[in-house]
């Protein structure tokens, strides 16, 4: 899961947004850093990650990427299953706008952001101001997002040419999104994750 699916899984959850999409930006134990609703969103986030990874639905969508690029493969499903819920948002989420839900997360985020790494409060400056969340909706959107992440990290030079096997195999993978991300929604929604 990318930043969309881990404030969503939060929020069914009940669970801090800001430690659910600052946990990537903290290693270790987070205890004593940051507020205790803090920390259970930072390890919500770690718990959602590992789930994912090893639903046998997800796994199977890493053999729909070539060789060159299987490697990559879990980082750029990660960000296709945000393409799809977002896209996907209004059959998810009927009763308000993925729009609504940004304001929302960023009302809860912003305001702490001076108390969170340097690095984090530079992602929310572009989040936020150039409306991610909302804009992995579009698909040209999601191959912008692959290329940034291979450029500023050039070992992961392969992201960018995944893009290609994410549209090869669009309709599998949306399947597969249906397969499993409604069921997280509900152990989200139950407090089970």
């Amino acid at each position: 899961m990318n930043f969309l699916a881990h404030l969503h899984l939060a929020q069914l959850a009940e669970s801090s947004l800001l430690g659910n999409l600052l946990a990537d930006f903290v290693r270790g134990n987070p205890a004593g850093d940051y507020d205790p609703e803090v920390v259970a969103g930072i390890m919500m986030h770690r718990r959602v990650d590992v789930l994912t990874d090893t639903l046998l639905e997800v796994r199977a969508c890493r053999d729909y990427f070539s060789a060159e690029f299987r490697r990559v493969a879990p980082i750029t499903l990660d960000v296709v299953w945000d393409h799809f819920l977002a896209r996907h948002w209004q059959q998810l989420e009927p009763t308000r706008s993925l729009q609504h839900f940004t304001q929302e997360a960023r009302g809860q985020i912003v305001p702490h952001l001076p108390l969170t790494p340097a690095r984090f409060q530079n992602l929310n400056h572009y989040l936020w101001q150039e409306r991610w969340l909302e804009r992995y909706a579009e698909l040209p959107f999601i191959a912008n997002v692959l290329q940034g992440m291979a450029n500023r990290r050039p070992r992961l030079g392969a992201l960018a040419g995944s893009f290609a096997d994410v549209e090869r195999h669009y309709h599998q993978l949306e399947a597969h999104f249906w397969q499993f991300y409604p069921q997280i929604m509900q152990q989200a929604k139950a407090k089970t994750l």
